[in-house]
């Protein structure tokens, strides 16, 4: 199966350029083209996996990362959809904040976003301890909490803010995430996720 670059309807963004999404945009239809050229390529060399073990391995290590910068990006894009939307406190994702975040949820989440190196900043919901896991996937291929459904995906490495902010802009485009973000993608994916217990 080849895999579609999938297409976002992002609207202007206060503090993240028209540019820098664009950009962003094209490193996401990259990792779509690696991943199906990646895939396509392992069925050629597994026709003599002997000869091509080496090629092989190297391009099974690559894959893991090639999908999940592909999925990860997806989830990051579409939570710009529709526009910036505050949380519904009367939500469950509201409800369920509240109850384990105790209304600190939000500044919990960037202090993990703002830890130094590039990154991921990711939430999870563990539908058998019925509680969040959140944490930072420093390679995105590794750190997950395995099996867990995602609720946010925040995108903290460089590229996501250098055009904007520069180096040393990490804070500053954490805080214009938040500010666009739709929350009503995020609690439609944590209603979807307690609907499948």
């Amino acid at each position: 199966m080849q895999y579609e670059e999938r297409k976002f309807n992002i609207p202007d963004l206060a503090g993240i350029s028209k540019k820098s999404v664009e950009e962003h945009l094209g490193l996401y239809a990259g990792y779509v083209k690696n991943f199906n050229t990646i895939s396509t390529k392992l069925v050629e060399y597994a026709a003599d996996t002997e000869k091509n073990a080496h090629a092989l391995s190297e391009l099974i290590r690559r894959k893991s990362f090639e999908f999940d910068g592909m999925r990860l990006h997806e989830y990051y894009f579409e939570q710009f959809e529709g526009g910036a939307k505050a949380l519904d406190e009367s939500s469950a994702l509201g409800e369920a904040f509240k109850k384990e975040y105790h209304g600190y949820f939000v500044e919990y989440f960037k202090a993990i976003a703002s830890m130094r190196g590039p990154g991921w900043a990711m939430l999870y919901y563990d539908p058998v301890g019925k509680q969040f896991q959140a944490g930072f996937v420093g390679e995105q291929h590794q750190g997950h909490f395995v099996t867990l459904p995602i609720v946010l995906a925040l995108d903290v490495w460089e590229h996501a803010f250098l055009l904007d902010y520069g180096a040393l802009g990490k804070g500053k485009y954490i805080e214009a995430f938040f500010n666009n973000l739709n929350w009503s993608v995020i609690e439609k994916r944590f209603a979807n996720i307690l609907a499948k217990q």
